[in-house]
Order: C-alpha cells, then structure tokens, then sequence
C-alpha cells in the first residue's frame, strides 16, 4: 500500500543534514531534487521521519525549525496515522503516537532552553547513557581465554 503524501525537506535543512543518509526503502519522486520522499507504508514514513528528527535534534532553535518540527508532527497526526489505523497496523499506531509524544517533549525541552540530552530511537526518546558502553581493549599475553578483558 503505497501512501497518498510526500514528506518534503526544505531548503534550510540542507545546511546542517545530508540527504538520503541510507534510507533505501522509498521512492524519491524526481532524481533531480532529493527533498522529496514518498514512503511506502506507515512504518516507513516513521523511520524517515526519525531519522530526520534525529538529524536536527541538537540544531540551534530556529523559526524555521519550529515550523518544520511542527509540520513533522501534523504529518504523522494527519497522515500516517489514518494510513496505519486503515491497514489495520495497531503497532504501527502506537508508535506513531510514542513518537508524537517525544517529539512535543523535544519541543518544550528546548523551547524552555535546556538540552535535549538523547535522540529517538525506534520510535521512542532514548537518553544519550541509556545504552551500555563495553570497552574492548585487545590485551596480548600468555594467557588464551582473557585477551579481551579489562586491566584494572
């Protein structure tokens, strides 16, 4: 099921992203200008819109910014919801919605001017620490087994 819109980037937002970063999924609709984008279905539309989110979550605080954000967010309310709920995707619902919810909280976050200390990731807000880091440091020695282990 092909959806009936087209995310669009404008032109300020080249500045500080690149275009197409791996998505391959979609249809660009003309070779010639890459801010267009026609997703193919509800999951689709989301993770671009996620990877575009996640592209200008640290940008400075713009008008321009605002509005796109805010175009973003009625994209996903007016679009791929509707899309998602006529496809009978409940999944693809509620992730749209954790998505709607972070991306209002980003919003108030930076617009109350404190950092937005994470980014989105399968549709929902992860902090920057959340993950665990493991340190793999390579340590030659006589012993076979703990060559990749941590010197303290």
């Amino acid at each position: 099921m092909t959806l009936n819109y087209v995310i669009i980037m404008p032109d300020f937002f080249k500045a500080f992203t690149k275009l197409n970063s791996g998505l391959k999924r979609g249809t660009l609709m003309t070779e010639t200008d890459n801010r267009f984008y026609q997703p193919k279905d509800a999951k689709d539309a989301l993770r671009y819109i996620e990877s575009l989110f996640n592209q200008y979550v640290q940008a400075p605080l713009t008008m321009e910014l605002i509005a796109y954000h805010q175009k973003l967010v009625k994209q996903i309310e007016d679009d791929v919801i509707p899309t998602a709920k006529a496809a009978h995707q409940d999944v693809q619902v509620k992730n749209a919605e954790q998505m709607v919810d972070a991306m209002h909280t980003w919003l108030r976050t930076r617009m109350n001017g404190q950092p937005y200390a994470g980014k989105m990731r399968h549709f929902k807000f992860e902090a920057d620490n959340a993950r665990t880091k493991y340190k793999r440091k390579v340590l030659k020695g006589r012993r076979s087994g703990g060559h990749r282990s941590v010197r303290h």
